[in-house]
């Protein structure tokens, strides 16, 4: 222990003359605290405007969400198990749609473009239904045929998803012996 410490003094004694020892200027503080002042205010005014845009962001989503989600009422003429019936078939349908929508890729392309032309299709049907449930009122044919065609839209949007995850499953396979 005394070695090492009489090697740091021989250390500290041969670069003596190196060391920076130099002196900072008098107005060395107060410049540095202007400085930092200075980017705290920045870091403020950034930290506001930032709040403010998410806060637009967040009003602007929630919107959108809110406008895409209500769907104009179709049903004034309807019980309000008929209208509930809808609206969450309804919900369920564009999520299915979504789904269909994000796995766009020129493989699934037709498979998805059969697929909306089938659901027009459908949703002529459901037209047709609903003026009718309109003109004659609520009969049970009428509510199941209004529940049938949404099942039917329904399972046709979960069998066209399962099939386009079957077609990216072979194509991966084959893509997977190619290689």
């Amino acid at each position: 222990m005394k070695d090492e410490n009489e090697k740091l003094e021989i250390l500290f004694k041969k670069y003596d003359t190196q060391w920076d020892i130099q002196e900072m200027e008098n107005n060395h503080e107060n410049r540095f605290l202007n400085k930092l002042n200075a980017k705290k205010k920045f870091n403020q005014k950034y930290l506001v405007s930032l709040a403010i845009a998410a806060s637009i962001v967040l009003f602007v989503g929630i919107s959108m969400f809110y406008n895409s989600a209500v769907k104009p009422n179709d049903l004034k003429f309807a019980s309000k198990e008929t209208k509930q019936t809808d609206s969450i078939f309804s919900v369920l349908i564009a999520k299915e749609l979504d789904k269909i929508k994000e796995k766009k890729s020129p493989e699934n392309e037709k498979i998805i473009g059969d697929a909306l032309k089938q659901m027009k299709t459908l949703d002529a049907d459901y037209t047709k239904i609903l003026q009718e449930l309109e003109t004659n009122g609520e009969s049970k044919q009428l509510i199941y045929a209004m529940i049938s065609n949404l099942q039917t839209r329904i399972s046709f949007l979960q069998n066209v998803l399962q099939r386009i995850e079957d077609n990216e499953k072979l194509t991966l396979i084959s893509d997977e012996k190619t290689m």
